[in-house]
């Protein structure tokens, strides 16, 4: 195993023993979220109690062979809390939808009660500029990447590998990787790409962190942003 993925590895179980008896979870998506996984199952198989809320086919496959039972938001309407990756990351602000199933992962997220966030330092930044994923509906596509363009943003569609075309998301829409450059007010940015019309969700999640676990090459440093 390499270095950081015995970092994220960490991060995952580190956020997985907050997780008590009897709690709902959200199961986040990607390759820290799946450490967190792995470690409630084997949890469950020492006989804790808990229900998971899956953010992506990826989340819900995985938490089946880990034997951790699986519920919807639609039956339970809150959760306890939720363990996610992020693409980065900067205070309680995240860039999201590496694995382009943001949609799902952020109304999960903002339903939980607790908001963890697993990750190596490498997704740290003083100031995000990652790349922001939008999902949009196919249709919108051209509409969309023209407005985002006169929000000052470089749209690009992403591309599948080892398949010919465009990543689909889990709900049948495309992926637009919109370049900023420095997001220096999240939130503002946010709520611009709340107001594109043909825009499904997008990857910025502002002021929603409430706990960040960062795997190191010794333990892990919990932040409280």
């Amino acid at each position: 195993m390499s270095d950081t993925q015995e970092m994220k590895r960490r991060a995952g179980e580190s956020a997985a023993d907050l997780v008590e008896d009897g709690m709902v979870v959200g199961l986040g998506t990607g390759s820290t979220a799946a450490a967190a996984i792995r470690a409630l199952g084997d949890r469950v198989d020492s006989g804790l109690d808990v229900a998971g809320v899956p953010t992506s086919y990826q989340s819900r496959e995985l938490a089946r062979e880990a034997g951790v039972p699986l519920t919807t938001l639609a039956d339970v309407e809150t959760l306890d809390i939720a363990i996610d990756g992020a693409d980065q990351i900067s205070g309680s602000d995240l860039v999201k939808g590496g694995g382009a199933a943001h949609a799902r992962e952020k109304y999960v997220d903002a339903a939980a009660e607790r908001f963890v966030v697993v990750a190596d330092p490498s997704k740290t930044a003083s100031v995000l500029d990652h790349p922001v994923p939008v999902e949009v509906l196919p249709d919108a596509k051209p509409v969309v990447a023209d407005t985002v363009r006169n929000l000052g943003a470089e749209p690009a569609l992403r591309e599948a590998e080892r398949k010919d075309g465009p990543v689909v998301t889990d709900n049948g829409n495309l992926v637009l990787d919109c370049d900023f450059g420095e997001l220096s007010n999240p939130g503002a940015t946010a709520l611009d790409l709340d107001a594109v019309p043909g825009i499904v969700e997008h990857g910025v999640f502002p002021s929603m962190a409430d706990e960040v676990h960062l795997g190191t090459d010794d333990g892990v440093t919990v932040e409280y942003p």
